[in-house]
């Protein structure tokens, strides 16, 4: 089980609002390139986000379900990565003095993954959460500070606004 923390110089309320916009999952998350809502209201129960994933010329979309929310303290999601099953993804969110402490915790949960989970796969995951987790806070700072429309945390990561937000 991969785990993982990082002390954002930011107030919890100000992570919690990036990671209940669904509109900026692909400015924090590693790996996606594009996101926009499919389904329900993110981050309620259920909320589906379609992400894309490019590898190369290749490109694959994927979703990511809400599977369990406590408005401004904790999200746990299910990511489907095709063929490999999926993954539980939960965010803690702590108040640590005037910042937030988030652990990030992941492991497979269905499919192919869980079955070549291994000590290496578990390296790469931390390696990947180190870089979430990075690019989330630089985020979050950013908008802490007063920045209202940072850009992406990286060159990567054009978000699709959601319905009725331009």
């Amino acid at each position: 089980m991969a785990v993982r923390h990082h002390l954002i110089k930011a107030s919890p309320e100000a992570v919690w609002s990036v990671i209940a916009d669904g509109s900026r999952y692909a400015q924090w998350v590693v790996g996606t390139s594009a996101s926009r809502p499919k389904r329900g209201q993110w981050p309620h129960l259920d909320a589906a986000i379609e992400y894309e994933v490019r590898l190369g010329p290749v490109r694959l979309t994927n979703e990511t379900v809400v599977r369990r929310c406590a408005e401004g303290t904790a999200l746990e999601l299910e990511a489907q990565a095709g063929p490999l099953g999926t993954a539980r993804i939960a965010l803690e969110l702590r108040p640590w003095g005037e910042h937030c402490l988030v652990i990030v915790d992941e492991h497979p949960l269905r499919g192919a993954g869980g079955l070549v989970h291994n000590a290496g796969l578990e390296a790469l995951i931390q390696l990947r959460h180190r870089a979430m987790l990075g690019r989330l806070a630089r985020l979050c700072e950013a908008l802490d500070a007063g920045d209202p429309h940072p850009g992406p945390a990286t060159g990567e990561g054009a978000v699709a606004p959601e319905a009725g937000h331009a």
